[in-house]
């Protein structure tokens, strides 16, 4: 049988002691953390052990000595022979290494198979058995504050005998942080050697943000508490109210946020790095949409948007009045249906006439309205993108309605036609079995359905160049809309923390490991060196994005274009809670 030690580096040149760390009897291994160094009383070695592991939920025991003669010190390999008795452990590793050599030797004594397997070899072994000993040396700051990969629902419980050995390695380490608490300042009577024995590794700025985030975590709360009241209130659930709230943009961020602070402010210690990356997203989105407000209340830029928004307004209908005049014309030299074309082109004249008017009703208006709208930055950027969102939704809302009119008008006349191409072919739809079923006609449903269809059939190219036209429009407000909402759901979602530890310090999110061999001297076991394997980038985004209310379009481009073809009304990057709501409204 080979047993697998797994030894700090920082133990490596620790003065003669005692072997503290855990047994993994399923795997044949030992997890070595720290060494107890002499003198001590075995008393005071058991009752700090046994403290440790309640503090620690791990199951700490002594795992044998270790023995590193220092220059003029006696060798102590005689009275180390006494001490597995003095512990009373079923197992007990020897572990010596000479000064000038980079290898250990180690005998392990007492049991070292099962019973069962022991009586069958009894003839063959002494009582006193030597195993194949595999050192696996760690550096054990990096195991420590590090996380193994994949993890579900937080860090694994190590207790389940079917993880991994690797797994259960790293969990005692991360887990016996008491252990390391102890250094070479105390006044303990116990001196021990582990990676914080020179010293407890610390900030006085986390400190001190640990001791101010309890209060502001409580007013936050408070803070959550009145403003969920306030939602809750009745005159918020009447109608129409609730379908508003569901549309804006800059509501829905808003709600969005505050679940992202109920987070912050839940005192649970589980998903401590999804807390890490709601937090540094939030005080990067708030930075950002501070630099913003300040931009915009500097030289003035406010009142030159709101000088140019009326203006550019204008233009727009402008343009647009043009477009209609140059449709109800001959445009491209294609012939149009005159009647349809003037009675089409004076229906939208008279909306854009509208929308002057309302435009320079609000003139007056503007610059306030963009003074208290820049207001909105300081809640973040994203609130400000998802504001300019609902603006250009507002100021575009003629551009929308032309579009809608022309999609229906279309549609309409594709699906009539589709069902009189039917009438021709002897067929019809069935609503209840949703098919098509063979059918009859008479003369004169035949007579009525070929007069529709030629009216219909004329009727189209003029339906569908305005339609064309119109889309095209709503496709440019689309893709803008859609560009400002995967900008709030990259600021919202993005993994920053994470992507700064996975650079700055990358063995903090372990993928795996790997091994190299560090010595193999002839008489001393065989060590190892294991090297923390970080995650790909592109794993640490996929890991640790932060679910947001924004969805990709679920449409393929052969549906979309689909969508396109018959007249279907096609939506920008929606809100998964309303999108169920916008299918039904089609």
């Amino acid at each position: 049988m080979v047993l697998k030690v797994f030894f700090p580096q920082c133990c490596n040149r620790a003065a003669s002691g005692l072997l503290v760390g855990r047994w993994l009897p399923q795997h044949n291994s030992a997890v070595v953390l720290a060494v107890i160094h002499y003198p001590f009383i075995p008393i005071q070695v058991k009752e700090y052990i046994r403290q440790m592991g309640k503090e620690s939920h791990v199951d700490l025991s002594i795992l044998g000595s270790w023995s590193l003669p220092q220059d003029g010190e006696e060798d102590k390999d005689s009275f180390q022979d006494g001490l597995s008795a003095i512990f009373d452990m079923q197992r007990w590793l020897q572990v010596s290494r000479r000064l000038g050599h980079k290898g250990f030797t180690c005998r392990v004594l007492g049991e070292t198979m099962p019973e069962k397997e022991k009586k069958k070899s009894e003839e063959k072994k002494e009582d006193e058995a030597e195993e194949k000993v595999i050192f696996v040396h760690y550096e054990q700051r990096k195991v420590m504050l590090s996380q193994l990969h994949p993890v579900q629902n937080g860090v694994p419980d190590s207790r389940d005998d079917s993880l991994s050995e690797l797994r259960q390695v790293f969990h005692t380490v991360s887990s016996s942080g008491p252990l390391f608490f102890l250094d070479k300042y105390d006044d303990s009577p116990l001196k021990s050697t582990h990676w914080q024995s020179d010293g407890r590794e610390g900030s006085i700025i986390v400190e001190l943000v640990k001791q101010a985030s309890v209060p502001l975590c409580a007013l936050l709360r408070w803070i959550l508490a009145v403003w969920t009241w306030i939602c809750a209130m009745r005159i918020f659930g009447l109608f129409p109210l609730p379908f508003l709230w569901s549309k804006l943009s800059s509501c829905v961020q808003l709600s969005y946020r505050t679940q992202h602070l109920k987070t912050l402010t839940d005192g649970s210690q589980s998903q401590l790095l999804r807390k890490a990356n709601v937090f540094v997203s939030f005080l990067v989105d708030i930075g950002l949409g501070l630099f913003l407000a300040s931009w915009l209340y500097r030289d003035q830029h406010i009142s030159m948007l709101a000088d140019k928004l009326v203006p550019a307004a204008d233009h727009v209908a402008k343009e647009l009045e043009e477009l209609l005049q140059w449709l109800m014309g001959a445009p491209a030299g294609l012939k149009m249906n005159r009647a349809l074309d003037e009675v089409l082109g004076r229906f939208f004249l008279y909306h854009i006439h509208m929308w002057i008017s309302y435009v320079h009703l609000l003139s007056p208006f503007v610059e306030s309205i963009l003074w208290y709208g820049g207001l909105s930055a300081c809640l973040g950027l994203t609130f400000a993108l998802s504001l300019l969102s609902d603006m250009v939704a507002l100021l575009t809302f003629h551009i929308y309605c032309f579009y809608v009119y022309g999609a229906r008008l279309y549609c309409l006349k594709i699906y009539g036609l589709s069902s009189l191409w039917r009438l021709f072919r002897g067929k019809k739809w069935n609503v209840l079995r949703q098919r098509v079923d063979s059918c009859s006609y008479d003369l004169d449903q035949l007579f009525i359905g070929t007069l529709l269809f030629t009216i219909l059939l004329f009727l189209l190219p003029t339906t569908a160049l305005y339609y064309l036209v119109f889309t095209l429009l709503r496709l440019v407000i689309v893709l803008f809309q859609g560009v400002i909402h995967l900008s709030v759901d990259f600021i919202n979602s993005f993994p920053l923390y994470a992507m700064g530890l996975r650079m700055c310090r990358p063995y903090r999110l372990a993928e795996g490991v790997r091994f190299r061999v560090l010595s193999e001297e002839p008489g001393t076991a065989l060590h190892l060196l294991m090297e923390i394997n970080p995650l790909k980038s592109s794993v640490v985004v996929d890991t640790y994005r932060t679910p947001t209310y924004s969805c990709y379009p679920k449409d393929s481009w052969s549906a979309l274009i689909k969508k396109l073809f018959v007249g279907e009304l096609i939506y920008p990057w929606t809100y998964k809670s309303t999108k169920g709501h916008a299918a039904k409204a089609d």
